[in-house]
């Protein structure tokens, strides 16, 4: 069991909107950069991970195929692909939230500017997030998620116990249940969690395969199986690390 961990839900990035205030949402990197440039300080992203995962969907799409970077880190084509991407972010920024001078740090605080309509878009890498958000009073009700067209970045998070947990057999005990169908159930209505399932549905006794196929539905953003073929694989961890420091250091900091 060293170093291994269970996986807790399965999740995919979308990009959350304004209807009100964006009757055509920009679904490549190119139509964004036209919106963006026509509605300075309406768009930013934060500089934690659900950002930095936005920035590999770019990359993927400027990569051409997903196939490219599949695979172990490159760095050759790391470092063919990486410049296109800050050249892009380097010519919107001005045109970013506070003219791309500072960048939100959380995306807490990226979804607050969107609920009091300082910004017009904010982000999830949680597809159920916009449903749960509107749930919870924070996002108004003409809040939609959707992704690019050219993909979006589908992955699961885990769940792990550390070297040192006092009580390892009560913590297994917990990772099990939260892998149980009561828990995945539970968190995949959009009005708790909106976490997607990492179970097979299929496999699971008749009874909670009629409860998984009838949860509420969400509202707000498109269902899993209309945005499976825009879903793209996690890439190797490497490419994050660089794309977080590369991009500190050549967009933010210039």
């Amino acid at each position: 069991w060293k170093g291994w961990s269970a996986p807790g839900g399965n999740v995919q990035w979308l990009l959350i909107y304004d209807q009100k205030q964006v009757a055509n949402p920009p679904t490549t990197m190119a139509e964004l950069e036209d919106f963006v440039k026509a509605n300075p300080g309406k768009f930013t992203l934060a500089t934690e991970f659900t950002g930095i995962t936005l920035l590999k969907s770019f990359l993927i799409a400027l990569a051409g195929s997903p196939e490219e970077l599949y695979g172990p880190f490159d760095e050759k084509k790391y470092n063919q692909y990486a410049p296109k991407l800050w050249a892009y972010l380097n010519r919107i920024k001005p045109y970013f939230w506070k003219q791309g001078q500072t960048f939100p740090s959380t995306l807490a605080a990226m979804h607050q500017m969107f609920a009091n309509g300082e910004l017009y878009f904010t982000m999830s890498n949680n597809d159920s997030e916009v449903d749960n958000k509107i749930a919870q009073g924070l996002f108004p009700k003409s809040a939609r998620a959707y992704p690019l067209r050219t993909g979006t970045i589908q992955n699961s998070h885990y769940l792990g116990i550390v070297r040192q947990a006092p009580h390892k057999a009560a913590a297994l005990v917990a990772v099990n249940f939260m892998i149980s169908p009561e828990a995945q159930y539970e968190k995949l209505k959009p009005d708790i969690w909106g976490d997607g399932t990492v179970l097979a549905i299929e496999k699971l006794p008749p009874q909670w395969q009629d409860k998984f196929r009838n949860v509420p539905n969400r509202k707000y953003a498109p269902k899993r199986a209309r945005i499976q073929n825009q879903a793209l694989m996690e890439l190797a961890p490497e490419y994050m690390i660089r794309l977080y420091k590369d991009f500190r250091q050549k967009v933010i900091e210039q």
